[in-house]
């Protein structure tokens, strides 16, 4: 073999090695792209071509259980460009001079928007119908000038609360993307929150759409719908009473109510007072605006920001003094948010003395034979535990001893039952763990340990309901448990899930969790809380013509401030009615009242009473008024206007109240109180017949302080009538509060709404 054809062998496996290996590597290469990259690759690719825009779904409506509207989204829009579609600069420029100043953003920022090289590109989002209508005009101008298309208009949605601050701890809100941020906003946020749609579109290279036509469209689905169980005029009712019961008695730190169905669990009412707008929720109020503004270096003294040993230069203290304000705000808005009927904790107090009474009575520890004596304090050892009557009860039994709110009696019971008993019953009443309402942010209870375990002390104090922590939605559920016969209900605030149509996608039906306590028991409690609603420390819960039973709670918690601890109280009062086919049960509960009495029986019972004396009515339960209880029932006016004045005087009698005419004419123009209105019998109905004589005022006097007879002497010497709420007919029964402000100038015959309540009673 010669050297030329060794040569041309060599030459052909060479060719050949490189063949193999060069098509091998191609065909590896190519089977890695396909096997191991091809779904990412074809992903990545559908994206380089495709334009994907999303729009927004319709966000479900939240009602109340009567049908009205809670939360709803209501249009907007959206202000796009298509920046691809400018022909020149000056367009860019007329265009964003235009849009930054009718959406009121910043000029450079919508100019960068004009010069993307896309066919969309959101300017604002959230645009209102004013905004949008300047937009319009803009388009119609543009193409009056043969501008291409270079704006458009797409639907969106934006949240709207027409109730405004009523039940926002409830419903909660939702961000700038239409997420929920608390409340129902956020516990329901998946059934809320919709499918968006899309308009997919073909793209070249650089982002443009392509010249043939490609698109698809998805439909949005619109998100489902709630209705809630809270009930938006008893709502009403409990913010009403409960904001001017934290005025009154000058709360510190808020008042919660909360008012369930006892046999279903459906919260009707849940209010923390002084919360927020949701239409606005990151504004904080006034008073925490003013308190931000005025931190400075002090401050951060007295916060721990800086100590006398700081060396921080001026620059530094500022940086702090903005971090102080920020976390300050923070904290400010935390706050408002809150819905303290869920996540906080407090000592009940001498409320959960019907759950220790439940229990002796449960486990036939007590009789109503067994006698309690109370000499004002009771020895454990070497602590003497002190009764709120100093002087002593004397000899008691179980029903006066809760009538008398007796601290050693209840001793003596708790000490009957035993620490292990008392732990079961604890647990079983459900304080032990969270009740599971659907709601975010519920505390769990702070007991003395977490298996149970108590000593002497520890069970003396806890049997009137001190040193250990629930949550106000805990007692409530407990006191229903006793109110209904025994059985542990699930509380919840949605009744039932609607799809976009209208149809039910779910009902949330009422769960017993147990049975704590029997029937007998349950009964037997009613009788007995209702008598101390009648005759004891709760009659200031009272309500007029229905059997109502409750207990009242002034519980002790310690606060740090500024190093020191100082003693301040929680006042309470829990019920239910009626008495003997409960209802409806409603906690009031304030938090720290700072006034002249921190007592449930002259804080929360008087509070209690007046949004029970409206809710019971509403709820068309029927009243039976004693014959003393009827000569202080209001009475519907009828209409008097334009009838002769001799005609009017006649029927304003007939409906049993006084007639008192004002002017020089002979036909009656208006009345005061107006057709409708509520006034008591034998009140006075203000007949005006003429102009002059409408315009006559007269001033509100003090009805503070008084007894009824005083009252009704001062309300007709000033020519008023007043509406009396609350203790009316007990003989130490004294006015605490009026609805309208001493030295108001009001028209002759207005209804002034006085507020009575028992003195000397201290629980």
């Amino acid at each position: 073999m010669g050297a030329n054809q060794r040569l041309r062998q060599r030459t052909v496996w060479l060719l050949i090695i490189i063949l193999v290996v060069g098509f091998g590597a191609v065909i590896s290469r190519l089977a890695f792209l396909q096997l191991v990259q091809g779904e990412d690759l074809q992903q990545r690719a559908v994206k380089q071509q495709l334009s994907d825009t999303s729009i927004s779904a319709k966000r479900g409506t939240i009602y109340d259980r009567n049908g009205k509207v809670l939360a709803q989204s209501a249009s907007v829009w959206q202000v796009v460009l298509s920046p691809i579609n400018f022909e020149e600069d000056s367009q860019r420029e007329y265009v964003a001079t235009q849009l930054s100043q009718i959406l009121s953003l910043d000029y450079e920022d919508v100019l960068e928007k004009t010069k993307e090289n896309s066919y969309y590109s959101v300017v604002k989002r959230k645009v209102e119908s004013n905004e949008r209508d300047q937009v319009l005009e803009l388009m119609n101008k543009l193409e009056d000038e043969d501008i291409p298309a270079v704006i458009a208009l797409l639907d969106d949605y934006k949240r709207y609360y027409p109730y405004s601050e009523l039940a926002s701890s409830v419903i909660g809100f939702t961000g700038s993307d239409d997420q929920g941020l608390s409340g129902v906003e956020y516990q329901y946020n998946d059934y809320l929150t919709g499918t968006p749609g899309r308009i997919i579109t073909a793209t070249d290279a650089v982002g443009g759409i392509m010249p043939f036509d490609y698109s698809q469209n998805v439909d949005t689905i619109d998100g489902n719908s709630l209705v809630l169980t809270i009930d938006e005029t008893i709502q009403s009712i409990i913010e009403k009473y409960m904001q001017k019961g934290i005025e009154d008695n000058d709360v510190y730190n808020r008042g919660v109510c909360i008012a369930m169905e006892i046999k279903t669990g459906e919260i009707l009412g849940m209010a923390t007072v002084e919360g927020y707008d949701p239409n606005d929720p990151f504004t904080i109020s006034k008073e925490d605006q003013k308190m931000i503004s005025s931190i400075n270096r002090e401050y951060l003294y007295e916060n721990g920001y800086l100590d006398e040993t700081s060396t921080a230069s001026g620059k530094e203290v500022d940086k702090l003094i903005d971090q102080a304000k920020s976390e300050a705000e923070s904290a400010a808005l935390s706050k408002m948010w809150r819905n303290k009927a869920i996540s906080d904790t407090y000592y009940p107090g001498s409320v959960f003395k019907m759950i220790t009474l439940s229990m002796a009575l449960e486990e036939n520890t007590v009789s109503p034979k067994t006698k309690f004596v109370c000499n004002g304090y009771f020895q454990l050892y070497n602590e003497k535990i002190g009764c709120h009557n100093t002087a002593g009860h004397g000899t008691q039994n179980y029903t006066k001893a809760l009538c008398n709110s007796c601290n050693p009696a209840f001793i003596e019971i708790g000490q009957s039952v035993g620490e292990e008993k008392f732990w079961e019953y604890y647990q079983a009443f459900g304080f032990s763990e969270k009740t599971g309402i659907d709601l975010p942010g519920e505390s769990d209870d702070l007991f003395f340990s977490e298996d149970g375990t108590m000593g002497p002390v520890d069970l003396a104090v806890a049997s009137f309901g001190q040193n250990f922590s629930v949550t106000p939605i805990q007692m409530i559920t407990a006191a229903s448990a006793i109110a209904n016969g025994g059985k542990l209900v699930q509380p919840h605030v949605v009744k039932q899930i609607l799809a976009a149509d209208g149809s039910v996608v779910k009902n949330i039906s009422t769960d017993y969790k147990r049975q704590v306590i029997s029937e007998e028991v349950a009964k037997e409690m009613c009788a007995v809380l209702e008598e101390n609603a009648i005759n004891g420390s709760g009659k200031n819960g009272y309500v007029a013509g229905y059997r109502v039973a409750g207990k009242t709670g002034t519980s002790e918690k310690l606060t740090d401030s500024n190093g020191d601890f100082v003693q301040d109280y929680i006042a309470s009062y829990c019920g239910f009615a009626p008495a003997d086919n409960p209802e409806i049960a409603m906690l009031v509960f304030f938090d720290t009242p700072l006034g002249g009495n921190y007592y449930g029986s002259a804080v929360a019972a008087p509070v209690f009473a007046n949004i029970m004396s409206e809710v019971l009515p509403y709820l068309e339960l029927e009243a039976r008024y004693t014959d003393e209880e009827a000569a202080n029932v209001d009475t519907t006016a009828g209409s008097y206007t334009g009838l002769s004045v001799s005609e009017a005087e006649k029927i304003v009698n007939s409906d049993g109240f006084d007639a008192t005419i004002k002017g020089e004419g002979t036909t009656v123009v208006a009345q005061i109180p107006a057709a409708g209105s509520k006034i008591p019998t034998g009140g006075t109905v203000v007949l005006y017949t003429d102009d002059t004589s409408i315009n006559e005022k007269v001033t509100v006097p003090n009805f503070v302080g008084f007894s009824l007879s005083d009252v009704n002497y001062i309300a007709s010497y000033y020519g008023v009538n007043v509406s009396l709420t609350g203790t009316v007919n007990s003989s130490d029964s004294v006015s605490v509060t009026q609805d309208v402000a001493e030295g108001t100038l009001v028209s002759p015959g207005t209804v002034i709404t006085v507020s009575f309540s028992t003195s000397g009673i201290n629980d």
